[in-house]
């Protein structure tokens, strides 16, 4: 196989070949009535192979769309596949690791400590959203579009992180 193409094709011919054999098999159940002869190894034959094709178009169906046919508002909808965007390496070196940036604004271990703890006491959204504004730079807009959210809720997710990290820094008993 060369690549999800040729895998569909092979798929739909599977498919083609399953669904001659079910007409087949009813055919054969027909003829089977006229002549009283026993049904059920027919019966079982063309349930199996009514699983078979059942089967088959779903793996047809999650090939074409990626994402499992029928879930209209399963959790996989925001989660499973989330329109994710990897981060570059070499964009987010200076903010991850103090040793590879020449900039002025190096955080030291201290900052690293306060700013981390600070980010830990922020739901998964806000911290996703903060990081990837002020971490990666990222637009609201292309943030919505990454994480298949709107604008104005990436905005408020931003905002409430942003408020909440300040407070954290500013009246953090750790501080000496």
């Amino acid at each position: 196989m060369k690549d999800w193409n040729d895998l569909k094709l092979s798929y739909r011919g599977t498919l083609r070949m399953l669904q001659k054999k079910g007409k087949q098999l009813e055919c054969d159940l027909e003829k089977a009535i006229a002549l009283n002869v026993d049904l059920d190894s027919i019966m079982k034959d063309i349930d199996f192979i009514k699983d078979m094709i059942t089967d088959v178009n779903l793996a047809i169906n999650w090939l074409h769309t990626g994402k499992m046919p029928g879930s209209k508002r399963g959790i996989e909808r925001r989660s499973a596949y989330q329109k994710n965007k990897l981060m570059d390496p070499l964009r987010m070196q200076a903010f991850s690791n103090q040793y590879n940036s020449r900039s002025a604004s190096t955080l030291t271990d201290w900052q690293r400590y306060q700013l981390e703890d600070a980010l830990s006491r922020l739901s998964p959204q806000q911290r996703e959203c903060y990081e990837l504004a002020h971490g990666g730079c990222y637009p609201y807009a292309e943030i919505a579009i990454m994480l298949g959210i709107s604008k104005g809720t990436v905005q408020g997710y931003v905002e409430r992180a942003q408020k909440k990290v300040t407070e954290d820094l500013n009246s953090s008993l750790f501080l000496i």
